[in-house]
């Protein structure tokens, strides 16, 4: 473990057991006490969101403990590390991402006018390689892709771990995909209006997001026409620091169809690619990216997966979220990521009251 606290994963019961064999001891409440010091010191799921810990500096000021005087030699090090970063990468990626932003525009809307033939998809997909290339060479992007022959094919369903917004980028840089999301306002907005008329994206409505069988149903057409783009989700929902995948939502797994799982991996050595969005706001992140030293990361192609026989579709989920897990090095949590703003909910207070509660009745505690 890498915390500040060795812990014991052994099951309550267990854990309990070696407490007393049969009846009710106050002693059980050690057990309770343990795993809620454990949650308030350095619980599992919040440390997810904050930005990973180093084993060395590496010269930026994004590590937790942020910089601090060691040398002079170092310093000097820093400071002339700063002075590159902000005055001459910042300016070059800036101008690299305006260049690929406004080319994704222009050219989307211009592909967008031609009637929907082969034609216009070949421009579609040339359109969507080059300006993506040239966002990920705004970022100095340092990617390898493995396992290429296990890429999404058409009428697919891509799913990966998320930890930034910037993961889309990464994977059309080597393929195109139709987006699955939330309709945007600004210029994120503008990007959607004028992709959508070359790409077959599909973009929801606020009240459409929240209609589960509305989004499904829309989910399934694109699928059934074996011509469209594979479709791209993080099932996850939200961004995760990079060392971990956790609870994979069932909506894309209740599709049909097949699953193409794809694992990503940055190397936090050259640059922070988590974006914690409870603490910083989109500008805020792409400043801090695009002042970072690269953004390295390992994209693995991973073999098609399709739902078998009497699996339902949050052992399908969870089958899919394991195999990522163990390609990509990172640790499984079956916590939901929407835990990053909201409180746990009382279901899981109460699956672990009820557990305790059959313990003591199996046990013959209580009459």
């Amino acid at each position: 473990s890498q915390g500040i606290i060795e812990r014991d994963e052994t099951p309550m019961e267990k854990e309990i057991a070696r407490l007393h064999r049969v009846d009710f001891e106050f002693s059980d409440i050690f057990y309770f006490c343990r795993k809620g010091f454990e949650a308030i010191v350095e619980d599992e799921v919040t440390q997810r969101f904050s930005s990973e810990e180093l084993v060395s500096w590496n010269l930026l000021t994004r590590t937790n403990v942020n910089f601090h005087y060691i040398s002079l030699r170092l310093t000097v090090v820093w400071v002339i590390g700063v002075i590159v970063r902000y005055c001459f990468l910042l300016p070059l990626r800036f101008t690299l991402a305006a260049i690929g932003i406004t080319s994704m525009i222009v050219g989307t809307t211009a592909v967008g006018q031609l009637p929907n033939s082969s034609v216009k998809n070949y421009l579609s997909e040339v359109v969507h390689l080059t300006c993506s290339r040239i966002l990920v060479r705004a970022l100095s992007g340092t990617i390898r892709y493995h396992n290429k022959e296990n890429k999404p094919q058409k009428g697919g369903i891509c799913v990966a771990n998320h930890t930034s917004p910037i993961d889309a980028i990464i994977l059309t840089n080597d393929g195109c995909y139709a987006m699955v999301g939330q309709v945007h306002g600004g210029l994120m907005g503008v990007i959607q209006r004028a992709t959508v008329k070359a790409c077959p994206h599909v973009w929801f409505e606020r009240s459409e997001m929240k209609d589960r069988h509305l989004v499904t149903k829309r989910l399934r057409e694109h699928v059934a026409d074996k011509s469209k783009l594979p479709i791209l989700i993080f099932p996850e929902g939200t961004c995760i620091n990079n060392t971990s995948v956790m609870m994979f939502k069932k909506g894309s797994f209740e599709i049909g169809g097949t699953i193409y799982p794809v694992a990503i991996k940055y190397d936090p050595q050259f640059g922070d690619a988590f974006w914690n969005s409870s603490k910083y706001n989109i500008v805020s992140y792409l400043l801090r990216i695009m002042t970072s030293w690269a953004i390295v990361c390992n994209v693995w192609y991973m073999p098609p997966m399709v739902r078998e026989e009497g699996e339902d579709a949050v052992q399908f989920a969870n089958r899919v979220r394991s195999a990522i897990a163990r390609q990509g090095g990172l640790t499984e949590l079956p916590w939901d990521g929407g835990l990053k703003r909201a409180k746990v909910k009382d279901t899981f207070k109460e699956e672990q009251q009820k557990n305790y509660s059959k313990m003591l009745v199996r046990n013959g505690s209580i009459g």
